[in-house]
């Protein structure tokens, strides 16, 4: 004889990050929608040419997606997402590093005078040497603290505080010349 006593089993609340990884693609796909822009604008700090942004992003969704079970604490998420962009970045640099010097000073010259055209923020801080322009985008664009950075990039703490105060040097200086 089964008796009810009128309890509801109450079933577990997943978040998409553990539901992602149990391998659920809608979970993921939430997951990417949400941080789609942030990764994007990591690539654009890291990369020029728009077809090598959209390989690294795509790099990134299959390696995060596969990985998801490495993954250890869901608080990291973001900035492991952003650690496996930035690899892939640096890969995609790495193979695109013998690029014509004189096309590169051509290319450097035209987007200083287009930059103090049109005076876009971005742009601006794009024009920032990589090791400014990463950790800048870091720090104002996605909020992350500075101990984070840190970690991330694998950096000394003291190093991201005196390369923000460079590039706020840096940027003020171009947006005062513009």
């Amino acid at each position: 004889m089964n008796i009810s006593l009128g309890i509801k089993k109450i079933s577990p609340v997943y978040t998409d990050i553990q539901l992602a990884q149990k391998g659920d693609k809608g979970a993921f796909e939430r997951l990417i929608e949400e941080h789609k822009y942030m990764l994007y604008r990591v690539a654009k700090s890291r990369l020029k040419f728009e077809e090598d942004i959209e390989d690294a992003f795509q790099e990134t969704l299959i390696k995060a997606y596969n990985g998801m079970g490495n993954l250890r604490k869901e608080e990291y998420f973001k900035t492991w997402l952003v650690k496996i962009m930035i690899n892939e970045c640096n890969m995609i640099y790495r193979k695109r590093k013998k690029v014509d010097y004189l096309e590169e000073c051509s290319e450097a010259s035209m987007q200083m005078q287009e930059m103090c055209s049109s005076v876009e923020i971005f742009d601006v801080i794009n024009s920032l040497e990589e090791d400014l322009r990463i950790v800048t985008l870091l720090y104002f664009y996605e909020d992350m603290p500075q101990k984070d950075i840190a970690k991330l990039l694998n950096i000394p703490h003291g190093t991201v505080r005196s390369r923000i105060s460079r590039a706020k040097e840096k940027l003020r200086d171009i947006l005062i010349d513009c």
